[in-house]
């Protein structure tokens, strides 16, 4: 029986570092509220402004080619999570695989908000179980600062830039995408979206005055739901998999907001030491939290290790996913 396996990790952030002092010289904040509320000091931003969110793809997938040694040809499929794509069309996977090279390549994006990167592997596994593609890519590409208004303090000290990818591979081994759920309640629109830009509110000299391009977000009935729901999907996919806090080796959630991190982990009852954090460092990057977070540690990371991934996002979109670790640290 096939298995879908990750056999390489990689990621891409920006140079540039907008730390939470410099964001107090933008907005009425201080590095102490933001660090109470959400955990977060600095977060890496592309300021270039002709650059979108596929340059950040393009820089992690030729990065996870190059330390996999993969040659581009060989890649039958990539796909990409993203908020943030550079145009409403054509998709920002195809502007990733033409300027990767990946002329063998069908490519394609999924809008999950922050869960892409589970619901984009979820993706993967079906294929490489299927026999269908052999060598994917996913990707998850999300440049943040794109849509965050820096004049609005609630929400402009959550999100960074950053992109990250993977190669998954067909196996016979036990290893790979074990189990995964998935949930939405389209009821949640109203509590986190950007109001105007699609096509039920085009843009117009209205929305952009109203500033209704950027996040908008009830933080308090997304924290609720988020814990809420990241937990449960979580001991859900524990339960159906006899899998215990002692048997897990790693706890993984979407890099949304610490407290969030923190509030999830501790009602599992899942050790500080088992639960991988790097928000601190970049913020909320979407789709790219969970595999930025992964590439981060992988050299912790064992082949065989159980971990659970959880994510939630716009939509209301949730879910979690068990994964075997299937790569040894260099």
């Amino acid at each position: 029986m096939l298995h879908a396996k990750i056999s390489g990790i990689a990621s891409y952030v920006p140079d540039d570092i907008l730390d939470n002092e410099m964001l107090s010289k933008m907005v009425d904040t201080n590095d102490e509220w933001i660090t109470t509320r959400v955990g977060i000091k600095e977060r890496r931003i592309l300021k270039d402004d002709s650059k979108g969110s596929s340059f950040l793809g393009i820089m992690a997938v030729e990065r996870l080619l190059s330390e996999t040694n993969t040659a581009k040809e060989d890649i039958d499929l990539l796909i990409c999570a993203t908020s943030n794509p550079d145009y409403r069309f054509p998709s920002t996977a195809s502007i990733i695989a033409h300027g990767v090279g990946l002329t063998n390549a069908y490519a394609y994006d999924i809008q999950a908000a922050c869960a892409g990167f589970l619901v984009t592997m979820q993706d993967a596994n079906a294929y490489i179980r299927s026999g269908l593609y052999k060598k994917i890519v996913v990707v998850a590409a999300e440049k943040m600062s794109s849509m965050t208004d820096y004049q609005d303090r609630a929400t402009c000290p959550l999100f960074g830039d950053a992109a990250a990818a993977v190669l998954v591979e067909p196996t016979e081994e036990e290893l790979g995408v074990v189990d995964a759920e998935f949930h939405v309640d389209g009821s949640g629109l109203p509590n986190l979206l950007m109001k105007a830009g699609g096509s039920a509110r085009p843009a117009s000299q209205e929305t952009l005055d109203a500033r209704e391009h950027y996040i908008y977000q009830e933080g308090r009935t997304v924290y609720k739901n988020a814990v809420t729901d990241m937990l449960t999907s979580s001991k859900s996919v524990m339960a159906r998999n006899g899998l215990s806090v002692d048997d897990l080796d790693w706890f993984v959630p979407h890099q949304a907001n610490l407290r969030i991190i923190e509030a999830v982990g501790g009602r599992i009852k899942i050790p500080e030491e088992k639960t991988l954090v790097n928000i601190q460092h970049y913020g909320n990057t979407s789709a790219a939290s969970i595999p930025l977070c992964l590439d981060e540690y992988k050299n912790r990371l064992k082949k065989g290790d159980k971990i659970i991934m959880t994510a939630f996002g716009a939509g209301f979109t949730w879910g979690a996913m068990y994964l075997i670790w299937a790569i040894d640290p260099k």
